[in-house]
């Protein structure tokens, strides 16, 4: 096991080691995650929390078959009844769990179940490859239309800095001077001529109203996707002040730059303090749809993994924000970056709803034939 959770191998019994096959059941969460089961495919050496109760099974009975049912269990609510609540968390004990009774059909049907469902899970799969593939494909798409080379990634820790680049700068931390970050601005530099750039607080207003009551619509960085700015099915809710936001504002989060949480706002709402509200101040010049994808783009985020201070949470100054550089082309070339990102987005959003809708539509065959089954 990593030492990065303080484990030694050597403290660790053989019996405690999780084995190829094993299901995994979660026995203490929310009501609603009690139950949620998969199966082990690891073969490196792994421990688990005592929050899960490992099930090794008779040879004869397929792993893969009894995760199956037992999510299908809480799906419908059975293991739900079936918890105890105790220092705000429901949980089954073994004791329970043993006596949880499940359908089991004979063999050659659930042989036949399972090759159904896997044909199923492997379409699901394939589809939501696409959609990451549509999204992850943006940054290049707008790279290459804006006609910038970025320069390649540079990992070393050890670089030169003259005094002249210092010169003119509120900072002097070695990591702000990392070649990573001077030569992407070089490279910015590069198409000054036919690509004009601009920091970021001369084309946009930092908007702070305050809510202390938070309102519909609340964001908090987890319900937005690094990289793809696209909304999750997070449940944070506001424990505090929050900022409000408009219809078309950009969400840009000052925290942990380099998970790249960016999103353009498409509703009206309120989120986390730990997000920068940017609101175009001329939408003539600058599109909203364009400064979210350029914000996600490899160019900004080179500058900002080496702009953030503090070690256990890292973020990024309100100045670093604001001195942000960023290139800002004509119209033309925004309209065709705007109009090629939502048609990826909207692409990626249909083909994940036909993936989730054939996966349930799989599932629920799967209850129908074993319900019969076990009836």
């Amino acid at each position: 096991m990593s030492g990065a959770y303080g484990i030694r191998v050597e403290d660790v019994p053989n019996r405690d080691y999780l084995h190829y096959g094993e299901v995994l059941f979660n026995n203490t969460n929310s009501t609603a995650l009690v139950g949620k089961s998969a199966v082990f495919r690891a073969t490196n050496p792994t421990v688990c929390s005592n929050h899960v109760t490992r099930l090794r099974l008779q040879k004869s009975v397929e792993s893969d078959f009894v995760a199956f049912v037992l999510n299908m269990l809480r799906q419908r609510g059975y293991f739900a009844r079936l918890c105890t609540n105790f220092n705000n968390q429901a949980g089954i004990n073994t004791t329970t769990l043993a006596n949880v009774r499940i359908p089991l059909p004979h063999a050659l049907e659930r042989k036949a179940l399972l090759v159904e469902m896997d044909a199923a899970r492997a379409e699901r799969k394939a589809k939501l490859a696409q959609a990451d593939t549509l999204l992850a494909g943006i940054d290049n798409f707008v790279l290459d239309a804006l006609g910038i080379v970025p320069p390649e990634d540079e990992a070393r820790r050890v670089f030169g800095v003259r005094p002249s680049q210092v010169g003119g700068e509120e900072r002097l931390n070695a990591e702000y001077y990392h070649p990573g970050r001077t030569k992407t601005l070089s490279a910015l530099q590069t198409t000054s001529e036919t690509l004009r750039s601009r920091r970021l607080t001369e084309v946009v207003h930092f908007e702070r109203e305050q809510l202390k009551t938070p309102g519909e619509n609340y964001l908090s960085l987890a319900h937005i996707q690094g990289s793809t700015g696209e909304l999750t099915d997070a449940t944070n809710t506001a424990s505090g002040n929050c900022l409000a936001f408009q219809l078309d504002d950009v969400l840009f989060a000052r925290l942990r730059p380099y998970l790249n949480k960016v999103y353009r706002a498409e509703m009206n709402g309120c989120c986390s303090t730990e997000f920068h509200v940017l609101r175009v101040i001329d939408r003539q010049a600058l599109l909203p749809e364009y400064l979210a994808a350029i914000l996600r783009s490899r160019i900004v985020l080179a500058q900002t993994v080496h702009m953030m201070t503090g070690n256990t949470h890292p973020r990024l100054t309100n100045y670093d924000v604001a001195t942000l550089t960023i290139p800002i082309p004509s119209m033309d070339i925004q309209n065709i970056i705007a109009t090629e990102v939502n048609h990826r987005r909207d692409e990626a959003q249909r083909l994940r709803a036909e993936a989730e809708a054939g996966w349930d539509a799989a599932k629920a065959r799967f209850e129908e034939r074993l319900l019969g089954e076990a009836s």
